[in-house]
């Protein structure tokens, strides 16, 4: 069952009620109605987004091409990685959500970031790689903070430019952050907003690499 499913045979089992109690059986009960079979997009309205960047998660400051760590993140002045990270996610979904259909069941988003993996320079200006970026997320009833199912995961990875490529990007303005930015933005629409949720880019070896 699609995460979308799931939360909408939630909300119409429980009527929306903002104080409605979900217990494990109910969540996880085959739904008998072909209706509620067919795939359909929620219409949604985010009231809120919540980032969380467990400090648990390692950064890696090596300068090399596949440097280990969580978080490599290097466009920003070195200082605090976590921080940039979650400002970088909240810009992101934010522009996602505003791109949303205003939507009638209010819920909010909450959103853990589980690997954010960028490039080092040593690899931005000779071959490249790929931008890891990957977190889990809920739907929450905003008023109670109850969850909506259970969390999912979401798996942003896409090909990053290197050498030449990168900075001719630079020159239009396509930084990493835009492009993960404009990543983020997309792959959270689709979540929402469509029955098949997002589908990260194939990226090869190095993309088996950044698996959690």
């Amino acid at each position: 069952m699609t995460y979308i499913r799931l939360i909408a045979a939630l909300m119409l089992g429980f009527g929306l009620s903002a104080c409605a109690s979900v217990d494990t059986a109910s969540r996880n009960a085959p739904l008998e109605s072909p209706a509620l079979l067919q795939p359909a997009p929620l219409s949604l309205d985010v009231r809120a987004i919540r980032v969380s960047v467990p400090k648990s998660l390692k950064v890696s400051e090596a300068n090399r091409y596949y440097p280990g760590g969580d978080i490599v993140w290097r466009e920003d002045p070195l200082g605090d990685r976590h921080e940039q990270v979650k400002a970088i996610f909240e810009a992101g979904l934010s522009a996602g959500v505003a791109r949303m259909d205003h939507g009638t069941v209010p819920v909010m988003l909450d959103v853990m970031v589980t690997r954010f993996h960028a490039l080092s320079e040593k690899a931005r200006y000779t071959i490249g790689g790929v931008h890891a970026v990957q977190f889990k997320f809920l739907l929450r009833n905003p008023e109670t903070g109850e969850a909506y199912g259970e969390p999912k995961f979401v798996k942003v990875d896409f090909k990053a430019y290197g050498g030449q490529m990168a900075i001719n990007a630079e020159r239009k303005g396509l930084t990493q952050k835009v492009r993960i930015i404009d990543h983020l933005s997309e792959a959270i629409r689709q979540e929402l907003q469509t029955s098949e949720g997002y589908h990260a880019e194939a990226t090869g070896l190095i993309g088996a690499l950044n698996q959690i």
